[in-house]
């Protein structure tokens, strides 16, 4: 007996859209991401193509109007429901461009339900380009198969952020000056909960005071070894995502 072909294939490709999506639907995509399914996927008429919204999950479309630059996707049926999102922030000093993207990039890829970047006094940068940031979060999902993004917040200076916070919410800070051991530490405050990593020159005084201040904050260490901004940040969700389970 010969094997029914997967339908759509593994190899369909995948893009999210702003529109929140339903069978029937008609969906004209804008020019980048014609371009991308007409001369780099080489999609064509009755092609698959699987569409996500971010709000009911993911969905199977039909090429049915193909030309040189403009393409219009028939949505057919929904694949999945939109995943569930561990309730974790990722609060993040900015650092120069490529290291912060590479950030976003992989609080996308393992699960992060928010990214909040937080100005502090030691850092380099002051500017966030946020809808470049937001292009990286979709490619790392598009690529990853995920059907959820982080909601991306505006830059907030930490001062700011810390008197908003909410009750609720624990804050784990990786601290240079020591703390409770990473994991130790998330797995006895289960719950909603948010990862502050600072500067490449670290908090200063004043403001490392301030946020052990704060009740709901918890000084972490991320072992024996010195981390740059973006391995730390990376480490430490991972670590947040096997004391909740998630892994």
């Amino acid at each position: 007996m010969v094997a029914t072909p997967a339908w759509p294939p593994q190899s369909t490709p995948r893009l999210f859209v702003g529109e929140t999506l339903s069978a029937g639907q008609r969906i004209r995509l804008d020019a980048a991401q014609a371009h991308y399914l007409i001369s780099v996927m080489r999609t064509g008429e009755g092609d698959p193509v699987k569409l996500c919204d971010d709000v009911t999950g993911e969905w199977l479309g039909i090429a049915r109007e193909v030309r040189k630059r403009d393409l219009v996707l028939e949505v057919t049926e929904q694949l999945r429901t939109r995943e569930p999102v561990p309730d974790l922030w990722l609060c993040l000093s900015p650092i120069k461009k490529g290291r912060i993207d590479w950030m976003v990039e992989k609080a996308c890829e393992l699960g992060v339900a928010r990214v909040v970047p937080v100005l502090t006094r030691r850092g380099v940068v002051d500017k966030v380009k946020t809808d470049r940031l937001e292009a990286h979060m979709v490619e790392a999902a598009e690529q990853c198969a995920r059907t959820a993004l982080p909601e991306l917040a505006e830059p907030v200076k930490l001062d700011r952020m810390l008197g908003d916070w909410p009750e609720g919410r624990t804050l784990f800070f990786a601290d240079e000056e020591g703390g409770a051991p990473a994991l130790e530490a998330m797995r006895g405050a289960p719950g909603p909960a948010a990862i502050l990593i600072g500067p490449e020159g670290g908090f200063d005084d004043e403001e490392r005071a301030a946020i052990k201040a704060l009740p709901q904050a918890r000084g972490i260490s991320l072992g024996p070894r010195i981390l740059r901004a973006d391995t730390a940040a990376a480490a430490a969700v991972t670590l947040w995502m096997a004391a909740a389970g998630d892994w």
